[in-house]
């Protein structure tokens, strides 16, 4: 069975950035045209902006060659971007295994949804599997930033770790994105309560409240039971 993954990629060079970050206020969702050469014609769809600031930032924004708005519906606005870069060229200062990036696009996985946000994108996923999902996050990690959200499996309506409290949950991302859960490890608890600002101890103990209450939310709960 597939993964969904919620996630959010931190770069500021990342196409169109400079326009979320120009008007906040506004929500900006992509669709990328990759049938259109090395650079791949945007559709945005943008909802709570006023038409005149959204039209200044695209006018102005670095990596926006030509615009056209398309369509409106209500307060929903889509438009036609075309880059006026390659995404070599925009983000070559910034990512350094270009190639890696373009072998992204022929992984197994579906990219169903990105918003552009003032200093990356929020995207959701659907991934074929576990290696297909670590190929992708594990190229992010080296490259610029990434912050997991939500993993779960195809199909599942309600996901794993709703019990967690706030302070578990930030634990096991935090240890997560930093490496301590891979293999070999790449960070030390000493390291993962600096960044909390808490004691070793603390994430410790929290790191097995939290694993604790996942396994009853999964494990325990497989019937018939598992067997000796």
């Amino acid at each position: 069975m597939g993964l969904v993954a919620e996630f959010k990629i931190h770069c500021e060079a990342l196409p169109l950035v400079e326009v979320a970050a120009t008007v906040p206020e506004a929500t900006l969702l992509l669709d990328l045209q990759f049938n259109h050469g090395n650079r791949p014609l945007f559709l945005v769809t943008v909802t709570g902006s006023q038409p005149a600031a959204i039209a200044r930032a695209l006018t102005h924004a670095f990596d926006v060659g030509e615009w056209t708005l398309v369509g409106q519906a209500g307060e929903t606005r889509r438009y036609q971007v075309l880059p006026a870069l390659s995404l070599e060229e925009q983000l070559g200062d910034h990512i350094t295994n270009l190639a890696g990036l373009k072998g992204l696009a022929t992984a197994d996985a579906i990219i169903e949804r990105i918003e552009v946000v003032a200093d990356g994108w929020r995207q959701t996923g659907w991934f074929a599997n576990r290696d297909a999902f670590r190929t992708f996050s594990s190229f992010w990690q080296r490259n610029a930033g990434f912050r997991l959200h939500r993993l779960t499996q195809d199909g599942e309506s309600e996901p794993p770790g709703e019990g967690l409290t706030d302070r578990q949950r930030e634990a096991l991302r935090t240890a997560y994105e930093m490496g301590y859960y891979d293999i070999p490890r790449r960070a030390t608890l000493e390291e993962i309560a600096t960044d909390l600002d808490i004691s070793a101890s603390s994430v410790s103990e929290r790191l097995r409240r939290a694993q604790t209450q996942l396994i009853q939310e999964t494990v325990a709960t497989t019937w018939p039971p598992l067997p000796d």
